[in-house]
């Protein structure tokens, strides 16, 4: 009989501790991937300010444009970046390519997205 909390399953979910790239990997593409859910709901949601009216899509708009808002658009293209790649990875390591390479190719990925994470947020901040 399992005796855990439903905080403890899901502390267990995401703990980190004494897992390899591997593992750590695989809570990042959990993370991500409901990143990447809650970020279309919100989408959506937001999106409905076009059927509002030219008035609401301008405030929206005007909302957006706080650095706060910039800093949310980071967190997710590092989110969409690394859950693409990442998933590049997964999908090499499951045709059995590279399974002595899982540590390079975790770090690989890893570096990839934050070197185009910068260069994103660097072209969304240049452009104002």
């Amino acid at each position: 009989m399992d005796n855990q909390t439903t905080w403890q399953k899901i502390w267990a979910w995401i703990d980190y501790r004494g897992r390899r790239e591997g593992g750590i990997g695989f809570i990042l593409m959990r993370l991500t991937a409901i990143g990447l859910v809650v970020y279309l709901l919100l989408h959506l949601t937001m999106l409905t300010n076009l059927a509002r009216g030219p008035e609401a899509w301008d405030g929206f708009i005007h909302l957006v444009e706080h650095p706060f808002f910039i800093l949310a658009d980071a967190v997710l293209i590092f989110g969409l970046l690394y859950h693409a790649i990442n998933g590049i990875r997964v999908g090499i390591l499951g045709l059995g390519w590279g399974s002595r390479l899982q540590a390079p190719l975790f770090w690989g990925a890893f570096a990839l997205t934050v070197i185009l994470t910068v260069a994103a947020v660097a072209a969304i901040v240049s452009i104002g």
